[in-house]
Formats: structure tokens, sequence, C-alpha cells
């Protein structure tokens, strides 16, 4: 597994591009009949991506984790964001259409991805956070999720929030997971931005037409920075780091946090004219 280490943010400020792409994007997670992951020093949370195609994939547990199965001491979150696949978890199988979830809680022992077909292979986007006990493994689809709609179109912001692990709904021990889906016309995700100093987050771009962009803002308010992140990238933020972005084309983006509460609306809002 690649190691992301934490970044304090006067250091952050002297960063040029090339060293923020390198400290905080995950690119090229999606391999086929691979399943690639990222270790973070934020919340020591594991960001990963299993594209199974001809053949089962199973999550084995990296030597650096130091644990005899991968979910020992973790719990995680799954969202598929492409062909029809399956999860089996210690035995049980669990069919995920695009954008359903599963939650799998700590102390499972084996865990497996496979597609449906091979001609439209899953592509499973997985958050995994330090769990202290076991919460009961949960299929939730797109549609059961807990729905929220923002912003505007005449601020090309209005979108849906999908709520799949959070207090009120999947239950887990820090691990909260959703996903936003923009609509037509819209581009903007998260603005105006916020903060949160008690979790970090991750941020993971799909749905992205080839050739298109989004530009991701991050950094303090008063400190901005940008980097460019392809369709199935990823991006994890600091606690001091505002998250938002802003397409040149249409996208949806999953966003996972782990940290001291599950409190969805625990951040610190910063006014658009504040931003530098």
């Amino acid at each position: 597994m690649k190691v992301i280490h934490a970044v304090h943010p006067d250091d952050f400020k002297t960063y040029q591009t090339d060293k923020i792409r390198e400290r905080f994007l995950m690119e090229n997670l999606v391999q086929p009949d691979k399943i690639n992951c990222v270790y973070t020093h934020y919340d020591r949370m594991i960001i990963g991506v299993a594209n199974p195609v001809y053949r089962s994939l199973y999550l084995e547990a990296y030597p650096s984790l130091r644990a005899q199965n991968f979910l020992d001491r973790r719990e995680i979150g799954i969202i598929n964001v492409a062909g029809d696949g399956r999860v089996t978890a210690d035995g049980k199988v669990y069919e995920l259409k695009k954008l359903d979830c599963l939650y799998i809680g700590k102390d499972t022992r084996e865990v497996t991805f496979a597609a449906n077909d091979i001609t439209n292979p899953p592509v499973f986007y997985l958050l995994s956070s330090p769990a202290h006990k076991t919460y009961p493994t949960v299929l939730m689809p797109i549609q059961h999720a807990a729905k929220v709609t923002a912003g505007d179109t005449a601020t090309a912001n209005y979108r849906t929030i999908n709520k799949y692990i959070h207090a009120e709904g999947i239950q887990s021990c820090q691990l909260v997971m959703g996903l936003t889906i923009l609509h037509g016309g819209s581009v903007w995700n998260t603005m105006p931005p916020h903060v949160h100093d008690r979790r970090m987050e991750a941020y993971f771009y799909f749905n992205l037409a080839a050739g298109q962009r989004v530009f991701h803002y991050m950094g303090e308010g008063q400190e901005s920075r940008h980097i460019l992140v392809d369709n199935y990238d990823a991006v994890v933020s600091p606690p001091w780091s505002m998250h938002s972005g802003v397409g040149t084309g249409s996208y949806s983006f999953i966003w996972g946090m782990a940290g001291e509460n599950m409190d969805y609306t625990d951040m610190d809002a910063i006014k658009i004219e504040d931003i530098r």
C-alpha cells in the first residue's frame, strides 16, 4: 500500500502543484483484476478500489496492517460505481448494482469481490477506518439512501446528497459515507465550502466523461490551492482543509469521513467572499 502522511497547513502553503498531487491525490486506483489501496495517516483511513473482471478478488491483510485479516480492527464501506457485481463477506453474498452501498463490520474474516458480467464489470470504491466494536453488515440500495437537495441552478450547484453510512442510517463506529449527484447544468460541489476540524474527508470523482476534469479546491480558506482530477481519482482532505470542486463537465462524487464524531452537520462554513 502507498502511504500518505499528514501535512501541516503552514508547510502546505509552500507546495507547488506536483507536490500537492503527490501528497493528496490518488490516481490509477482502477486497474482490472486488482485491488489498490492507499493508507493515510488522516484518522488512519484506507482508500481503495476493487475492479474485478475475469476473476474474484480477495481483500488481503496487507503486511503493514500487522493483522491476520483486513477487518480484524477495521470497518469498511463499499460503493459500486459501475456494472453489477457481488461482494461476499464470510460466505454471504451481497449483490450491488451501480450506486448501491455495503457496510461490513469489524471481525469479518473473508471479503471477496466479483463481476456479474465481464463486459460491464463493477468498480467498488472502498473506505476503511479503525473500529472498536462490531456492527452488522448492511446492504443499502441507492433508492433507500437518505436524500437531501442543496444548492440552486442559478449558482450552478444544484445537487442531491445521498447519505448511506451516518448517525441516522447504516450504523458504524466512526465511518461516514455517501455520494452526491449534480443535476443537469450544475458543476460546483460543496459550494460554499467548509472545514471540519474534528474529521478528515476524502472525495472520489466518477461519471466524468473522457477529456473532462474537475478543479478540486483545497487548503485553508485564506490560502486556497487547486489540482485537476480525472475520472476515478480520489483526493484526501485534512481537517484544516476546505474541499470543493468545479467540473468542466457533469460528474458525481463519493464523500467519506472518519474522526471524532459522526455528526454530518459538524462543519465550519467559509463564506465565498472570504475565500482567497
